[in-house]
């Protein structure tokens, strides 16, 4: 392997270890905010923070990936005075724009929680959240920017900083407002996050001013600004396309509490109820699925440098090995997922968040969700291969789809029928997504392994449901019943890989790979 290959697979390596530990924190943090506040204040909560997103994504307007790309190939033509160029201009105009937009959001609070929040009570708590754009922004391009220097260590340190943080301020700002109420105590655990990115940006800046770029001779912020008209013009043109996806992203967000909440109502349920509802399926559900995705998320963010390197040589047939090894890695880390969580639902609702009543939303959305883990590598071939529109357009008839399923299925069946609506979504825009790739450079894959995996799904699935009754008849302990019956069935699940040849130990250890 190549000097570059090396850094570039260390580099994933500590992302991927670090995104493993910021998602057990983040999972411990949500766990105590469910238990304390409840499946109504956890309502709450997704209520008063979706608006945040748009406003860093219309502030950050992709910027973030076009710095990493445009410092990377600065600084290997040595061109020093450029890339402190990107990074002032890039921060000048996050920081206007996320300045801006946070003072108009707080000014208008009332009038916006007039129209997004179906539950006023949510407003404290959309106040405390704020504040946070222009943090995150400053934090996103200085992060650009350690990307293009290949520095991953420290921008891994500053993410699990932030986390740890975070948790430390959960825990005591939500104590303390607590016995105040459910909305002052949701607005607390808001205010965390932004006080647990504050201490992620001085330490980014910190390091920065330790191991960045030295000041030239003769620099200032005003020639940056008066000779970056062109640099400007280079981040957009990157920056952009991305955008567009994340404002989409973020307008759904923003409106999806309102029109669960209103399509529950519909089906005759009232507001408090609506938000326990929406909090079970928010804040209980969500979480537990997203939890296994990080490893394809990390696969994802190396996928689309290796796929455009292979695009530009016109090497379709590495471009087709690398697609392969992506989807692979994607099935085997699904597969034994969507039965844990599919199995072992109301288990996992009960013992993680006390709330048995949420696992049968989560077992209904399991099945639906398997293939958001091929998802997100099928997102990022398609960046690879230059087709960000066709991302862009894919994700706009998803989402008016699944917004379409959601009222629908939502004002006839209720909290079920907004899961089956979401989980159609995801099955939508996989799909479509899957569809492009066959139409710009052809689909060639053996059935065989998703067969054999398959059967592996069967076999794991029949394990833990008769391991997991057994210990349950003998009085074992809830918690050691989830534990030992999950373990048997994984045991099971990888021993019969083997047992199949789907996986090749040797080979998978020498070549990093899955022999399929």
């Amino acid at each position: 392997m190549s000097q570059h290959g090396q850094s570039f697979m260390r580099g994933t390596l500590v992302l991927s270890v670090a995104a493993f530990i910021n998602r057990i924190l983040g999972f411990i943090s949500g766990m105590y905010i469910a238990r304390v506040l409840g499946a109504e204040g956890i309502g709450i909560l997704m209520m008063a923070h979706p608006l945040v997103p748009l406003v860093i994504t219309i502030t950050e307007l992709g910027l973030p990936v076009a710095i990493s790309k445009l410092v990377a190939e600065a600084h290997a033509r040595g061109e020093r005075m450029k890339v402190r160029r990107i990074l002032h201009v890039s921060l000048a105009v996050t920081g206007f724009l996320s300045v801006s937009l946070t003072t108009i959001t707080l000014l208008g609070s009332e009038w916006i929680a007039s129209i997004l929040l179906s539950d006023q009570r949510a407003y404290y708590a959309m106040l405390a959240i704020t504040p946070i754009a222009p943090i995150v922004a400053v934090s996103a391009v200085l992060k650009g920017y350690f990307r293009g220097m290949q520095q991953m260590k420290t921008i891994a340190a500053s993410d699990v900083l932030e986390h740890t943080v975070q948790i430390a301020c959960v825990l005591a700002l939500v104590h303390l407002l607590l016995p105040y109420g459910v909305a002052y105590a949701a607005a607390g655990a808001m205010a965390a996050s932004v006080v647990s990115e504050v201490f992620s940006l001085l330490f980014l800046m910190t390091s920065y001013k330790l191991y960045g770029e030295s000041k030239m001779p003769g620099e200032t912020w005003a020639s940056h600004l008066k000779q970056g008209r062109s640099t400007l013009g280079e981040l957009l043109q990157i920056g952009l396309p991305t955008t567009g996806h994340g404002v989409i992203h973020s307008l759904y967000s923003t409106f999806q509490p309102l029109l669960i909440t209103t399509s529950l109502a519909l089906a005759g349920i009232g507001t408090a109820l609506a938000t326990k509802q929406f909090g079970m399926l928010a804040g209980y559900a969500f979480p537990l699925l997203f939890m296994p995705s990080f490893i394809t998320q990390s696969l994802s963010t190396a996928l689309i440098p290796a796929i455009g390197e292979a695009a530009a040589n016109k090497n379709s047939l590495l471009i087709h090995e690398r697609m392969n090894q992506a989807l692979n890695l994607g099935l085997l880390i699904g597969a034994p997922a969507t039965v844990i969580l599919y199995v072992w639902a109301t288990p996992l609702t009960t013992l993680v968040y006390h709330s048995p009543e949420a696992g049968l939303l989560l077992k209904i959305l399991a099945p639906m969700f398997f293939l958001h883990y091929f998802d997100a590598p099928l997102h990022a071939i398609l960046l690879g291969l230059g087709r960000a529109k066709a991302t862009l357009w894919n994700y706009i008839i998803a989402t008016a789809f699944k917004g379409v399923s959601i009222f629908v299925f939502g004002s006839q069946y209720g909290i079920i029928g907004v899961a089956y609506g979401i989980g159609i979504g995801i099955v939508m825009q996989t799909l479509l997504n899957f569809f492009s790739i066959s139409s710009s450079i052809g689909f060639y894959w053996s059935i065989r392994p998703y067969v054999k995996v398959g059967i592996c799904m069967m076999l794991m699935m029949i394990c833990g449901h008769w391991t997991y009754n057994y210990v349950v008849s003998h009085g074992m302990p809830q918690l050691w019943c989830v534990i030992t019956s999950i373990a048997f069935s994984l045991l099971l699940y990888f021993a019969a890989l083997v047992l199949t040849g789907t996986v090749n130990w040797k080979s998978t250890r020498h070549r990093f790979s899955i022999p399929w």
